[in-house]
Formats: structure tokens, sequence, C-alpha cells
């Protein structure tokens, strides 16, 4: 009975930065990528279709930056099914150590980005046979501290790391319960010219 309770596959989860995005927008829908940013989202695609990866699924923040940088790798991966999850829309999850100055309460997003790392974050359920390879679109503050979080680190630190927009960052999950990071930022698939990462 207890043999049925125990984890036999390995979780893959990708996270992925969405691409260069209009600062300048007042709303989320003005938020939209600039030509830049579809570019990276592009290459990004691409990159992951040379991985040669049997994708299980790609997840999306709702944000409209994730949501077309999402929609832009999806070109280069058709087949793989698509959801969104308002749990890793950018915010601000716990205050940074050092402290900066123009600091905001973590009290809007802190608890919403912790459920997001619940949920994706954990052992394989006993009953997934194979493993698996979840792509999660979504922003560097919810990455970094995702980051930090899987792998026990102070989650304080979260605003040490530094992230280019369409980078690659891998994070896997084995049966025992160990977790590895596999790749963190990788953004070699961009000619010079495009790489960016403020904001």
């Amino acid at each position: 009975m207890i043999e049925k309770k125990i984890s036999k596959a390995v979780r893959h989860i990708i996270l992925i930065r969405h691409g260069q995005y209009n600062t300048l927008g007042l709303t989320d829908e003005e938020r939209i990528l600039t030509e830049t940013g579809r570019k990276q989202a592009e290459l990004t695609g691409v990159r992951l279709k040379e991985l040669n990866i049997p994708f299980t699924e790609m997840i999306k923040s709702t944000m409209s930056r994730a949501q077309e940088t999402g929609s832009l790798i999806s070109k280069s991966l058709p087949l793989i099914p698509v959801t969104n999850c308002d749990f890793i829309r950018e915010g601000a999850p716990i205050p940074p150590e050092p402290p900066i100055g123009n600091w905001r309460s973590e009290m809007r997003d802190g608890a919403r980005i912790e459920a997001g790392f619940r949920k994706y974050f954990h052992r394989a359920d006993p009953s997934q046979e194979k493993d698996s390879y979840t792509l999660i679109v979504c922003h560097a503050n919810v990455i970094r501290y995702f980051v930090c979080r899987a792998l026990q680190f102070p989650a304080e630190a979260w605003l040490r790391i530094s992230l280019n927009h369409g980078s690659i960052t891998w994070i896997t999950i084995t049966p025992s319960g160990r977790v590895y990071l596999k790749v963190l930022g990788e953004s070699g698939h961009f000619p010079p010219n495009l790489l960016t990462s403020h904001p």
C-alpha cells in the first residue's frame, strides 16, 4: 500500500520571463511587448523547440506581456496545451534583503505568489508514470522568488538575482524530493542587441 504513494516521475519546471515590454503603459493592456520583446519571445520559442523536449503543458500569467510572450512561443510549440494562472502575475512577493527605499507592501501580492509556488513546486503525484516538462511564462519577481523558495535559500534574497527578458530558468524535482537548478536565466539564444533586463 505504501508503494502506491511513492513518486516515480521527475518534474521539470521551465520558467520563462516575458519579453521586453512598454513600461510607459498606464494599464496592463498598454504594457504590451515592444518590437524587441516580440523578437525575444520568438527566439525563446525557437530555442525551446531546438531542445526537443516533450513539453507537457504551458502555463501563462494572465498579464498582457506574459500572454503575448506565451502566444509567440506557441508558434514554435503549437501542440502544447495552454492554461492561464492568476497566481503567477507580477508582484512583490516578500520584503527584500537588503531593503530598498521604494518598497511596496507585499500584502497585496505575497500570499498569491506563495500560492503559485505551492501549486507548481512539488514532487510528482504517485499516479504520474512519465517525467513531465511544464513551461511557466511569467515575471522576474515571481521567478526569482520561486528559485529561492525551491532551493531553500532565504526568500528575502530574491531581488539579488537578475534575469534577462525571454530568459530560461529550469528547475528539476526528483521523486525523492531533491531539487536541482539546472539553468538560471539562460539567454545565450539571443544576439547581444536583444539582451535586455530592466525593468
